[in-house]
């Protein structure tokens, strides 16, 4: 759970992310359509649009009033409950407000201004009604990006007070909320790396923490730009449902896109413009849920943001902290990179190798329990084969087995798959993954071990010594052809041990395994110590620091001889 903000004896020091796209629906009826009306009258009074200005937060803002058509269907002489329109055509009005000094014009937002009442339909026959008993009032739809989020609504009211609409009417909100609200920072093109990488968090969070099909995920990974170009990390986004989120992060629940992104012009800028670095941002995602977030909410989606930011930089191994201008950070025009205190449990551990290795244990533990029965095989290979959900039937209908068997076979697989509702599904796309790469491997040695005692039984036939026979045995275990090339070549394929160390003294065994049998079955020392080998090994780097578990791949590959030497 979150600190109390006003305890500091004991907190963390991290950058300060800055507030970014911002885009929420306010709705006001203390006034009824009075707002509206006296929109309309600065309107015309000014021929069309308003031009003003006012100063607020130590800086001044520049406003322009204007109107739009609108899909409205017009009420009549009155709305449902008894206001009088007397206006004559239906139109929608906007505000525009500026940073006076961003002369790039990015500090900025627009207020959408647009009449409710009950029973509003839109000229295509929708029905856009406000909640029920809200009554008559309006709607401000307000979009804007690299201000604070909690000066939206006081910049609103100064903004048509500038005009010459009331201000007060705007203090009250009946209801606001959020469609969209990011916080983000910049950093190095060259430090961000590991954030996108394909052992990133980004790729990690999809990978491990959303099943095939239940809930939402959507991972995106574009390293061109629009123009063709490569560059890594271009577009790199995960977004998860509060499902998910909170099984790395427990006291969340808001839904989240967390994307590390360049801007489209990056390529042609110089390394000195701040846009030539990428940033990374999360960003609260109100289409991705049934709940609702509203500006009394602010300071916890804020911290709740910001957390998940820090987060993900922490199991980047990037720096928290700007410091001293040493940290991975680039200050643009927006985003200043100043480190403030945040409580101390504010950083949470992602522990995506935990996660990774409890799904792990889970195959793991239905393999060395004896296996899977061959009810339980064609279930999960129906389950990876199809990428997502299916019923009992459906699975009985591709297997051909019973569904009552079908059914008893899913329960044993217990906490493998996610079922609900008559649905089933694997628990992760990772678990997929080991299932697919089990029911492989299963297919693979189950071959392998045929291959090699068929082998074995015709050397026998034919009269061959049992050394012969044996080498033969081992040939077919590593799928190596005795009569190809004029030395032996060994592809061990991919392996999995914890320790480097560990695989490559596995290697040295099973070479000088194959030494002795070709040894003993007389053949050619040389064409056997002249060979070669290579092995895809994945392996834990830091198998004694478990804040520092980071999963390895590492091809070794070598002389035959030169290793049985070593």
């Amino acid at each position: 759970m979150r600190s109390d903000d006003n305890d500091t004896s004991e907190s963390v020091q991290c950058v300060q992310p800055q507030c970014h796209e911002f885009d929420a629906n306010v709705l006001f009826n203390e006034h009824g359509l009075k707002p509206f009306f006296a929109t309309d009258s600065r309107i015309k009074a000014g021929g069309g649009s308003q031009d003003s200005s006012f100063e607020k937060y130590g800086e001044k803002w520049n406003v322009t009033l204007y109107y739009q058509d609108s899909g409205i269907e017009h009420p009549g002489d009155e709305t449902r409950d008894g206001t009088p329109f007397d206006l004559d055509e239906m139109r929608e009005f906007r505000v525009k407000v500026q940073a006076a000094d961003d002369d790039a014009g990015q500090r900025s937002f627009n207020a959408h201004l647009s009449p409710r009442w009950p029973g509003m339909q839109s000229v295509n026959g929708n029905d856009i009604s406000p909640p029920k008993g809200f009554g008559d009032g309006v709607n401000v739809r307000i979009s804007g990006s690299n201000i604070h989020f909690g000066r939206y609504l006081d910049l609103t009211q100064s903004a048509f007070e500038s005009v010459g609409v009331n201000e007060w009417y705007f203090y009250n909100p009946e209801d606001s909320t959020l469609i969209d609200a990011e916080r983000y920072v910049r950093i190095y093109e060259n430090r961000s790396g590991p954030i996108h990488g394909r052992a990133g968090p980004i790729a990690g969070l999809a990978h491990l923490l959303e099943n095939d099909r239940q809930g939402f995920r959507k991972l995106v990974q574009n390293d061109d730009d629009e123009q063709g170009r490569n560059l890594p990390g271009y577009y790199h986004t995960v977004t998860l449902g509060p499902r998910r989120i909170s099984e790395t992060f427990p006291a969340h629940e808001l839904p989240k896109e967390i994307k590390h992104y360049y801007a489209r012009e990056a390529l042609s800028l110089p390394k000195s413009n701040p846009l030539r670095h990428p940033k990374l941002g999360v960003s609260y995602q109100k289409s991705k849920w049934d709940g609702k977030v509203g500006l009394d909410d602010l300071d916890e989606l804020i911290y709740e943001l910001d957390q998940t930011l820090h987060s993900i930089l922490y199991d980047s191994e990037l720096a928290l902290q700007d410091g001293d201008g040493s940290g991975p950070f680039r200050s643009d025009d927006y985003f200043q990179a100043d480190d403030v205190q945040y409580p101390d449990d504010h950083i949470i551990s992602l522990d995506l190798t935990e996660i990774r290795q409890e799904q792990d244990s889970i195959v793991i533990r239905h393999l060395a329990d004896g296996g899977f029965s061959p009810v339980e095989w064609e279930s999960l290979q129906a389950l990876v084969t199809d990428g997502g959900t299916l019923s009992s039937g459906d699975i009985a209908d591709t297997t051909g087995r019973h569904v009552d068997s079908v059914r008893r076979a899913l329960d044993r697989l217990g906490d493998m798959v996610e079922k609900e509702y008559g649905r089933v599904s694997l628990r992760s796309n990772h678990i997929a993954d080991l299932v697919h790469d089990a029911v492989k491997e299963a297919k693979e040695s189950t071959r392998r071990a045929v291959e090699a005692g068929a082998k074995a039984i015709q050397a026998s036939r034919r009269g061959v010594d049992e050394a012969t026979s044996a080498l033969v045995a081992w040939a077919a275990n590593w799928d190596v052809d005795l009569s190809a090339g004029e030395y032996v070549e060994i592809d061990f394929g991919k392996m999995d041990i914890d320790d480097l160390s560990e695989a490559r003294a596995e290697i040295r065994q099973i070479l000088r395994e194959g030494l002795d049998r070709w040894e003993a079955a007389g053949k050619d020392t040389s064409r056997y110590m002249g060979g070669s080998f290579t092995a895809v090994v994945t392996y834990d780097k830091y198998p004694d620091a478990s804040y520092l578990n980071r999963t390895r791949t590492a091809r070794l590959s070598g002389s035959i001889g030169l290793r049985i030497d070593t």
